[in-house]
């Protein structure tokens, strides 16, 4: 078989479905704008930082996190999350990204002068500005290959803690006398009807709904009425689930909250981490999910190097689960996470899935377009399907460009 060579998966149209615009900030832009607002830093230079936070290796996914309080302590006001946009988009699209679907929580960067519309008209500004100027080129001007395009995922929080930011704060204080659980639901309900109403009213490129942060001891199902509220409003879901728990996870995520997606899934395939005491057979129970799973053509969003960064029993990517999912045929893309707390790309994801898992060409194929077939795309279905159908042309002309059909 022809290898797949890397100039090949650098130029081959991608998408990223799976990226935290806070986790994935320029780090000469972090620097930058840490020092114009006054953000300590644990160092002032690109070298210190990345021994000290931004790793090639973490201990554990609470290492893996500490970098955020940097990062979105420097994203509270809207020029720096119109740049940070912008840039994460320049980016993604330079390295052959022709779709991206930046996710972040505004809850976290909500300040006393800044409130959620604002945050995502400015995210918004920046996506597009980058947008409209690769669509501009005149390979894409001309019609000789598919345009860019984004949408943006809003997160809403398992749990929180006040000091998170001053919206949660906020709202502990105002829910003292409720169970904790109690003000986690409302959080993510007021999300999910903000996401619906200004996308509605400001008509932003706001595409889908997703919960993140911890798994064990905060399950989806407390999020039930907010995923209910999205799902009723025509609004894509996406759940992170799997990552650091189990199989019953993910089968929450599905049941409970319809999600379309599943962000990791890591843990699918292992029957240690089911718990409860109800199912008898673990394995078997796995089985059956994962062919629902695959029937339903549920999407897993699998992020290799952060996978690999958060779990340190994770020696190999050849013993990453991606193998079991590649043969149940489940629908799988491989993305990002964070750009810069991951030190990668959408193209070194796929440069370590052809050479360390052993993605094969054809596997090659349908994971990319997957993750233009399962995306949130804000198109109408019948244009949907028209640009999908330009990207195939064009993978399979450099295909043949590269000589590797």
């Amino acid at each position: 078989m022809t290898p797949i060579p890397t100039e090949f998966l650098a130029a081959a149209p991608k998408a990223d479905l799976h990226v935290h615009l806070d986790g994935s900030l320029r780090l000469a832009t972090l620097i930058e704008l840490a020092r114009e607002r006054g953000v300590a830093l644990p160092s002032a230079d690109e070298e210190g930082l990345r021994e000290t936070v931004f790793k090639e290796r973490y201990a554990n996914l609470g290492e893996y996190l500490r970098g955020f309080a940097y990062t979105c302590a420097v994203l509270r006001d809207a020029p720096a999350i119109e740049r940070v946009a912008y840039e994460l988009a320049v980016d993604s699209f330079a390295e052959g990204v022709r779709y991206v679907e930046p996710r972040f929580a505004p809850q976290l960067l909500i300040t006393e002068e800044m409130e959620m519309p604002a945050i995502l008209r400015a995210a918004d500004r920046g996506l597009r500005r980058a947008t409209a100027e690769f669509n501009a080129r005149p390979d894409v001007a001309g019609g000789g290959a598919p345009g860019y395009n984004y949408g943006i995922i809003v997160c809403a929080l398992r749990m929180f803690r006040r000091n998170f930011s001053r919206y949660y704060h906020h709202l502990l204080d105002v829910q003292a006398f409720s169970p904790e659980k109690a003000s986690f639901r409302v959080a993510s309900v007021e999300m999910a009807r903000a996401a619906v109403r200004i996308r509605d009213d400001d008509g932003l490129a706001i595409v889908g709904f997703d919960l993140a942060g911890q798994e064990y001891g905060y399950p989806a199902h407390d999020h039930a009425e907010a995923y209910g509220y999205a799902h009723r409003h025509f609004l894509n879901k996406t759940v992170h689930a799997g990552e650091a728990y189990g199989a019953e996870s993910i089968f929450e995520a599905i049941t409970d909250l319809h999600t379309d997606r599943v962000g990791h899934g890591y843990y699918l395939f292992d029957p240690a981490k089911i718990a409860s005491a109800a199912i008898t057979d673990p394995e078997q129970y796995i089985r059956h999910l994962a062919e629902y799973i695959a029937d339903r053509r549920i999407t897993i969003e699998v992020c290799l190097t952060s996978n690999e960064q958060t779990n340190p029993e994770l020696t190999s990517l050849a013993d990453h689960p991606v193998r079991k999912m590649l043969a149940a045929r489940l629908s799988t893309v491989f993305c990002t996470d964070n750009r810069l707390v991951s030190r990668t790309s959408v193209t070194r994801e796929l440069t370590r899935a052809v050479a360390e898992v052993g993605l094969d060409r054809r596997q090659l194929k349908d994971c990319i377009i997957h993750g233009f077939k399962r995306s949130f795309m804000p198109l109408t279905y019948l244009e949907k399907r028209e640009y999908v159908r330009r990207v195939i042309d064009y993978y399979e002309a450099l295909e043949r460009q590269f000589g590797i059909i």
